[in-house]
C-alpha cells in the first residue's frame, strides 16, 4: 500500500530500453538542429521571423529530448497529452506577447530616435 501511495506500481516494471541506433539518430537530429540554430543566427530575417525560427528549433530540440531521452514516447499517453498541452499554452503566451510588443514598437523606435538626436 505504501508503494502505491508513493507512485510505485508492481505493473510498471523496468524502464524502456532503446536501441543504440535510435539514440544515435536522436543525437544526430539534435546536432543538425544545433547547426540550424547557429545558421539561423547569422541570417537576419527580421525580429519576428528570427524569434519564430529560434522558438521552433528550440521546441523541436526539447521535444526530442523529452520524447526519447526522458522516455515520454514510451510512457503513458496521458503524460504526452500533458506535454503537448503545455507546448500549446507556451505558443499562445509567446504569441500574445509578440502581438503586444509590436503594437507599441513604433513609439519605442520614435523615442529612441529622439533621445539619440538630442544633444
Amino acid at each position: 500500500m505504501a508503494d502505491q501511495a508513493l507512485g510505485k506500481s508492481k505493473a510498471h516494471g523496468a524502464g524502456h530500453i532503446m536501441s543504440g541506433r535510435v539514440l544515435l539518430m536522436v543525437w544526430a537530429s539534435l546536432m543538425v538542429l544545433t547547426v540550424l540554430t547557429v545558421g539561423a543566427v547569422t541570417v537576419d530575417f527580421g525580429p519576428r521571423v528570427n524569434l519564430f525560427i529560434a522558438m521552433a528549433i528550440a521546441t523541436a530540440k526539447a521535444s526530442l529530448v523529452v520524447l526519447f531521452f526522458m522516455h515520454l514516447l514510451y510512457d503513458r499517453k496521458f503524460y504526452l497529452l500533458i506535454f503537448m498541452t503545455a507546448l500549446v499554452f507556451v505558443f499562445m503566451f509567446v504569441s500574445m506577447i509578440m502581438l503586444d510588443s509590436t503594437s507599441y514598437q513604433a513609439d519605442v523606435t520614435a523615442r529612441e530616435d529622439a533621445v539619440q538626436q538630442s544633444p
